[in-house]
């Protein structure tokens, strides 16, 4: 029942009479406020372009002043609309830019360029693997790039894409051949095992295998196996982050001993549906030449050189001189066999958009690039990704899912022209006769193309797919699940034809070969987990939990077959005469571990943070599969304190450090059993088991303590701020093979060393913002690392089969050799220090100098500037380091020499920089030669300042909004600065291509 109160009821009543009269009495005043209030009031729809003052902004956030619910999102071409009444005020924000409020005032089209905020990158949340963090909360080290610095890159692999950007990451090219490899090491190298130094790379939440897949009798072109690191599209990538110290990795447990690399993928956006086509083309050329010997520089070295033997009538074999060759014929052969250009073309096209529930991704992509070597070689890659975001009404209930495929074909030459383009004598013969066929010149000479028949092919398939599911069951506890799972099919083959050799020799293609590997790897991942957090006490608090299992199935089959009744039949195994299988296996590899992770923000100036995680694995025996590993992080926000928080020129401050374990299990499968294999031997119709481990139970977890400590400052508001950070990681039980003597029957036995090896350094970053205007924009970053690897402690290394290898108080990464001590001025042959002072030069006895091969620092200085529609990106990255030079050999052999050794020992008491040149004869010179080679005489400055990479880009403005059009020009390895003078001073592989200098067109098209 409803009580009625008249004398309430007519009190209103009164002030509607009275309102009505007084409108009554004054109709102009009347009409004006309902006009007024009209207008106020009515919903106009207002529209425009949200831009930084040169490019559009998608994603950017407009909501309407002290009105809840009331939003709209900018679409990919920066355009907007929502409905407001004049009176109303847009609040425009986005991550890195201030936000804008804009009064409407009657306007129905409002263009608005949002300014820069460099504090607001300290607000970015940063991928740390299981969890996000924001940019000024995390305790631990991750160092991040994200698709702005990718695309500015004309690679194919995505650890190209890290050169010089990183501190404490070291990323080093191995050949320049198309679908060759990188090698990385975090802070270092942990093990003693070279393959024991790999991070773990995780794609989306998926653990991606990074082992070789390739077969070193098959994948000859490359001086590392082929990795499956290349199937991974660069322009695909989001962000990758990379997790360096206890506090960020320790999470990953054994998997993040040598650091995480963590992948994100491109991700849907809401908006109407856009389209992106990019193509681009270029071409790529060997950086640098050696500087060799010219026709009469050579023939000189070799007339001497049988002077010098006291050779008077040249043999008959040395055509070069003896007049079977023309004596004024001059090739450039490094222009010949490795002068050519590869081609490169790449071809990208996305789809995206979406609603504000659903959003949706489709890319495909297509790269093309043949080598710098004579014939048609190509290497392909394609493939395509889909990813899917989708969230319920209520924002409970969330879905991510992600599949990527690639597909590789590559076909290249089975063995690297680069060492004969150096070594053939400069007035050889031609390469092909007067019909253009090869030119043997009457068996005089082995054709270099010879080798152009011998094809090493292989084809990559590649599937990675991933699905997220998450509900929010109260208010701040969401439970969450990753499913993953990758499929990898590597085919190779590589065909020795007997048209490799010299005519002369008389061999058919009984004599010809082929190899074959077959390696299939496919895993599954699932990871429960359940995250709350809770506001309280001044603080935040939060839990996370969850598990991981895992299940990795690896399949390997190397086959060999030769002999055959025609060449045409040599890729058929089954025309071989004589088939062997070299190897076939299949490992299992099972993982599981249980994770967790608590989180206290006090009053956001105190900060810790707490990781665990007990791991299983497989790879040890019973007693020895799980291990616990943790690590504790804490940060200090000083200037968020009260003398602090309102300086005017001190914008950000904070002291971190973190402590902890990881460990590593990356020793392979099965090795501390007792393990079996076919011995291929047919014995009375029975093939027979052979061994091939002995079994050691107490094989157990290499170990590795990090520490570290750090500082950042931010001033004038993050213009420049400044990162300063000391770290020290040791890792003990070293999981190695110990040599063990032939007579046992075994080569070594799987076991952990009690030797421990300490990484420490300096990393520094400095970020500027110089210039930030409407039209005028320019950012600078600069980082710096100053590393020290140090074997600190071997027991019992002078008496163990390593002895000859490492040395307590020194790298890992040495060579040990004699010590050169100049020329004898009267033989004119190298002299060494004899360093036992037995009277006797002996290796090893007398190889005790140490050569250090690791960088004294490394670091990149990287400048990106825009005015109004022009970009421009470049990067200079420089290493101070030490490389030996180029082998050098005898001077005087039937082998071209660089051209500084025209400088060598004549006659007595000349004071050449080179021995005497000798055509084999000399007993002495050719001792001193070898010794040479492996001596301190041949280290030398390979330190370098490169122009790593540029990228120019120009939006084309248009009429029509609907379409934009940018045009760009990239360039990679562009210019280097260097005292070395044997080719490419980043590379340490001698007689393999180096890394290519590379300049790329292209057209982006988005509508």
């Amino acid at each position: 029942m409803n009580n009625y109160s008249f004398y309430k009821g007519s009190k209103a009543l009164y002030y509607l009479i009275f309102f009505g009269c007084f409108l009554s009495f004054t109709p102009v005043l009347a009409k004006s406020v309902l006009r007024q209030q009209q207008s106020n009031t009515q919903q106009n729809l207002v529209h425009g372009t949200i831009t930084d003052g040169t490019n559009p902004l998608p994603g950017v956030t407009i909501a309407l002043k002290g009105k809840a619910n009331s939003g709209s999102i900018s679409d990919y071409n920066g355009q907007y609309s929502i409905a407001a009444a004049v009176s109303d005020t847009l609040i425009v924000s986005f991550i890195g830019f201030k936000t804008a409020m804009v009064p409407i005032k009657g306007r129905q089209a409002i263009n608005i360029v949002l300014e820069y905020d460099t504090m607001a990158l300290q607000e970015v949340r940063v991928n740390a693997g299981y969890y996000t963090v924001k940019e000024s909360e995390r305790t631990g080290s991750i160092s991040r790039i994200t698709a702005k610095d990718i695309e500015t890159q004309p690679v194919t692999n995505v650890l190209a894409t890290l050169q010089g950007r990183m501190a404490g990451v070291n990323v080093t090219q191995t050949t320049g051949v198309p679908g060759g490899g990188f090698e990385i090491q975090i802070r270092g190298q942990n093990s003693i095992r070279p393959e024991g130094n790999n991070p773990l790379y995780i794609i989306d939440g998926v653990p991606y295998a990074s082992d070789p897949i390739g077969y070193n009798q098959t994948s000859t072109i490359f001086p590392t196996i082929t990795s499956p690191l290349n199937s991974i599209n660069p322009d695909a990538i989001e962000s990758i982050e990379i997790l360096k110290d206890a506090d960020a990795t320790a999470i990953y447990g054994s998997r993040g001993a040598n650091g995480v690399v963590l992948i994100t993928t491109k991700k849907g956006k809401e908006g109407k549906t856009k389209f992106t086509i990019t193509a681009s083309s270029g071409a790529g050329t060997v950086t640098k030449f050696m500087k060799l010997m010219d026709t009469q520089q050579y023939l000189a070295m070799r007339r001497q050189a049988f002077v010098n033997d006291k050779i008077t009538t040249y043999p008959t074999s040395a055509y070069d001189i003896n007049g079977t060759w023309d004596q004024n014929r001059y090739t450039d052969w490094q222009k010949e066999l490795i002068g050519g250009t590869a081609v490169i073309t790449d071809l990208q096209g996305t789809i995206t958009g979406g609603s504000q529930y659903t959003q949706f991704l489709f890319s495909g992509n297509y790269n093309t690039q043949s080598t710098v070597f004579p014939g048609n070689f190509l290497y392909k890659k394609g493939g395509s990704q889909f990813n899917l975001n989708h969230q319920s009404v209520d924002g409970k209930f969330r879905l991510v899912f992600s599949v990527g495929y690639t597909a590789q074909n590559n076909n290249q030459p089975a063995g690297d022209l680069t060492y004969d383009s150096r070594a053939l004598s400069p007035n050889a013969p031609a390469l092909y006769d007067a019909v253009g066929n090869l030119n043997w010149e009457n068996g005089t000479w082995d054709n270099p193309l010879r080798n152009l028949s011998a094809e090493s092919k292989s084809k990559t398939k590649d599937l990675l797919a991933n699905t997220i599911l998450s509900y929010e069951i109260i208010p701040n506890l969401i439970i969450k699940s990753s499913f993953g799972y990758t499929d990898l099919q590597h085919e190779e083959s590589r065909i020795s034809p007997s048209t490799i050799y010299n005519p002369s020799y008389g061999y058919t293609s009984a004599n010809s070969g082929l190899y074959l590997n077959n390696t299939k790897r496919s895993s599954w991942i699932i990871e429960p987990q359940i995250n709350w957090e809770k506001k309280f006490g001044g603080g935040k608090f939060g839990i996370l939990l969850g598990g991981t299992f895992q299940q990795q199935t690896t399949s390997r089959l190397f086959q060999s077959g030769s002999g055959f009744s025609s060449n045409s039949l040599i890729y058929d195994l089954a025309s071989a005469t004589t088939k062997q299988v070299l190897l076939s296996d299949e490992t299992i590899y099972k993982y599981q571990a249980f994770f967790g992770r608590m989180n206290y923000n006090w009053h956001d100036r105190y900060i810790v943070n707490l990781t665990a995680r007990r791991d299983g694995s497989s790879r040890f025996g019973p007693g020895n599969q799980f291990a616990n590993f943790g690590a504790v992080g804490v940060a200090w926000l000083f200037s968020n304190e009260s003398f602090l928080k309102d300086s005017s020129w001190f914008s950000f401050g904070k002291l971190r450090s973190s402590y902890g374990t990881t460990g590593s299990d990356q020793i392979g499968d099965y090795q501390y059993l007792n393990t079996y294999n076919s011995s291929g031997v047919n014995y009375e119709s029975i093939v027979g088991l052979q061994p091939t481990r002995l079994f050691n139970p107490d094989f157990g977890w290499e170990i590795n303590k990090k520490w570290e400590a750090a500082l950042e400052m931010g001033f004038f508001a993050d213009r420049i701020f400044f990162t300063g950070a000391w770290y020290q990681n040791r890792s003990s039980n070293q999981l190695v093979g110990i040599p063990l003597p032939g007579t046992t029957g075994f080569t070594q036995l799987q076991a952990n060393l009690d030797a421990t090896v300490e990484n420490t350094g300096l990393e520094f970053t400095l970020r500027t913002v110089n210039f930030s205007t409407k039209h005028f924009n320019w950012t600078s970053s600069l980082n710096l690392t100053i590393s020290r690897n140090e074997l600190l402690s071997f027991p019992n290394l002078k008496s163990s089969t390593y002895k000859d290898r490492y040395r307590i108080g020194e790298p890992l990464n040495i060579q040990l050799g004699y010590k050169y001590v100049g020329i004898d001025p009267v033989t004119g042959v190298y002299q060494f220090e004899d360093q036992n002072n037995d009277g006797i030069l002996s290796s090893p006895d007398d190889k005790q100098t140490v050569v250090n091969l690791n960088p004294d620092y490394f670091g990149g200085l990287q400048n990106q500037l825009s005015y109004k529609n022009w970009k421009l990106d470049f990067l200079f990255q420089f290493v101070k380091q030490l490389n030996r030079s180029y082998l050098l050999g005898l001077g005087g052999l039937m082998i071209n020499r660089p051209e500084r050794m025209v400088d060598s020992w004549q006659q007595t008491g000349d004071t050449g920089s080179y021995q005497i040149y000798s055509t084999g004869y000399n007993a002495a010179a050719v001792t001193a030669q070898s010794r040479y080679s492996t001596s301190d005489a041949t280290v030398v400055d390979a330190s370098y300042i490169r122009l790593k990479t540029v990228a120019v880009s120009y939006a084309v403005p248009l009429k029509t909004k609907a379409v934009q059009c940018t045009l760009t020009l990239q360039g990679q390895n562009l210019l280097t600065f260097t005292p070395y003078e044997d080719g490419d001073p980043e590379f340490k592989s001698s007689g393999y291509l180096p890394p290519l200098k590379v300049i790329t067109a292209g057209i982006q098209l988005t509508f």
